[in-house]
C-alpha cells in the first residue's frame, strides 16, 4: 500500500458530448488498478493544477453508486476546462517546477489530459520537463476533439456523436426545406477550423429520398466565391431546396479565411472563426434571387447527449480505461489511439503512440476523399464515417429531461 501512487486527470480545451466517457474510463481503472491509491481530479485543466484546485472523483464514485453511469451519459466536461498554453521551460521554468511540486505533495504517480490537439502540446511539454528533471511521474493524453483531426490515431472521441447529431440536423432540416415549392437555398456552417471532418458527416444524412447537402465545402480545397455562386445556379436548376455543409474554416486560395477577426487571437494563435455560413447567404443574396439563410450549428454540435453514438461513447470510455494500463505498463510521454481494423465489419483495436508524433500536428481529410471540384465528398469518406455514429445510448429522464450529472464547481 505504501508504494501506491495517486492519479490526477484533468479535462481541457473545446467540450464533447464523449469526453465524461473518457473521464469514466480513467476513474473506473484507477479504483480497479492496484497500482493507484485514489484519482484526483484538477478543475478547469491544467490551471486547477497551478491554483492546487481538486475534487477527489474516488470518493464520488464510492458514494454515489450511479455517479459513473450518470456521468458517461453528461454532455460537456465535468471538470471544467481551460485553454491555457504552458510557457516554454526553456524560458522559464518556474510554472513547470510549482506543477511538479504539486505532484510531488499529492503523491501523484500519473496525470492524465484529457484534449484536443493544444492539450497534447501541454502533455509534451509535461513530459519533456518531467524527463529533463528525472521525474518518474508518467503524463499521458487521451484525445478528445469533434473537429477529428488528432494524427495518428483513426478518430477522436467526440467525433462521432457531433458527427450523428449533424447528419440528423441536416436530415430533419431537409425535410423542413422540402415543403414549401419555391426556390430556396439554406446554408450549414459547421464547426471545422482547418479539417472538414464534421462537416463532411453532412453527406451521412443522405438517403433514397433526399440527396441534402447538395453541396459541401472543406477547409481542405480553396474556396472561390464565383465558382461557389455556380454550383449554387447549377444546383438550383436541378432542385427546389438546396442546402449547403460549410466549415467555418473556409479559406480562399491565398490561405485567408472567408470570415474572421484579425484582432480576437486566443492563446495558441488561433484567430476566432464566425460567420461563414452569413457570408455566404449574403454572397447568394445579392448574386441570385432566390430566397436564402444560414444556420449556425455553434455549440449544439459538441453538446447534443441526446444523439449520442453508442459507438463513440463505447471508444471514448475504452481509451480512458487504455491511458491507466498504459501508466500500470510504465508508459509516459504518450496518448492513447485507435487503430482501424476494418470497416465492415467495423473493427478496432487500442493502443498509445509517443506523443512527439501527435503534438501540434494536424489530420486533415485526405484531397483524394473529396470531388475534384471541392464541392462534395467521395464514398471512401462515407465508408470511414458510417462506423462512428452507430447504435444508440439509452438516456435516463427526470421530469421529462435527461438525467445528467450536476455542473460541478459552479
Amino acid at each position: 500500500m505504501q508504494n501506491k501512487k495517486n492519479a490526477i486527470v484533468a479535462q481541457s480545451g473545446g467540450p464533447t458530448s464523449g469526453i465524461n466517457a473518457s473521464l469514466c474510463g480513467v476513474i473506473k481503472a484507477v479504483i480497479e488498478s492496484q497500482e493507484f491509491c485514489r484519482c484526483y481530479g484538477a478543475l478547469n485543466g491544467i490551471t486547477g493544477v497551478l491554483k492546487g484546485n481538486y475534487v477527489d472523483l474516488t470518493e464520488k464514485a464510492e458514494k454515489d453508486a450511479d455517479f459513473l453511469d450518470d456521468l458517461i451519459r453528461t454532455p460537456a466536461m465535468y471538470l471544467g476546462s481551460c485553454r491555457y498554453k504552458l510557457c516554454d521551460y526553456k524560458d522559464d521554468n518556474s510554472q513547470y517546477a510549482f506543477i511538479f511540486s504539486e505532484f510531488e505533495r499529492m503523491n501523484v504517480g500519473t496525470f492524465f489530459y484529457i484534449g484536443g490537439n493544444d492539450s497534447m502540446d501541454t502533455v509534451l511539454r509535461l513530459s519533456e520537463y518531467a524527463s529533463r528533471i528525472g521525474s518518474d511521474v508518467r503524463v499521458i493524453g487521451i484525445p478528445k476533439t469533434i473537429d477529428n483531426d488528432l494524427s495518428v490515431t483513426d478518430h477522436t472521441p467526440g467525433f462521432g456523436s457531433a458527427a450523428k447529431y449533424i447528419a440528423t440536423s441536416v436530415l430533419e432540416i431537409a425535410h423542413d426545406t422540402a415543403i414549401y415549392p419555391i426556390k430556396s437555398v439554406t446554408i450549414i456552417e459547421i464547426m471545422g477550423r482547418d479539417a472538414g471532418w464534421l462537416t463532411a458527416s453532412a453527406a451521412l444524412a443522405r438517403n433514397e429520398y433526399s440527396k441534402a447537402p447538395h453541396l459541401i465545402y472543406l477547409p481542405e480545397t480553396s474556396f472561390d466565391k464565383e465558382a461557389f455562386l455556380q454550383d449554387v445556379r447549377e444546383a438550383l436548376d436541378a432542385n427546389d431546396n438546396v442546402v449547403i455543409a460549410v466549415s467555418e474554416g473556409i479559406r480562399d486560395k491565398d490561405g485567408n479565411y472567408i470570415t474572421a477577426s484579425e484582432s480576437a487571437i486566443d492563446s495558441f494563435g488561433h484567430q476566432q472563426l464566425s460567420g461563414a455560413g452569413k457570408a455566404l447567404e449574403f454572397l447568394i443574396k445579392e448574386n441570385i434571387d432566390v430566397k436564402a439563410r444560414s444556420v449556425e450549428v455553434n455549440i449544439l454540435q459538441r453538446c447534443a447527449a441526446h444523439s449520442l453514438s453508442a459507438v463513440d461513447i463505447d471508444e471514448s470510455f475504452k481509451l480512458g480505461h487504455k491511458a491507466v494500463e498504459a501508466a500500470e505498463a510504465g508508459e509516459t510521454g504518450c496518448m492513447t489511439v485507435i487503430k482501424r481494423l476494418g470497416d465492415e465489419p467495423y473493427e478496432v483495436t487500442y493502443g498509445f503512440e509517443p506523443i512527439g508524433n501527435i503534438a501540434n500536428k494536424v489530420k486533415s481529410v485526405p484531397r483524394e476523399w473529396i470531388n475534384d471540384d471541392g464541392n462534395d465528398v467521395k464514398g471512401e469518406l462515407i465508408s470511414y464515417l458510417r462506423p462512428l455514429i452507430q447504435g444508440e445510448v439509452a438516456m435516463k429522464y427526470r421530469d421529462g429531461l435527461p438525467k445528467y450529472v450536476d455542473i460541478i464547481g459552479r
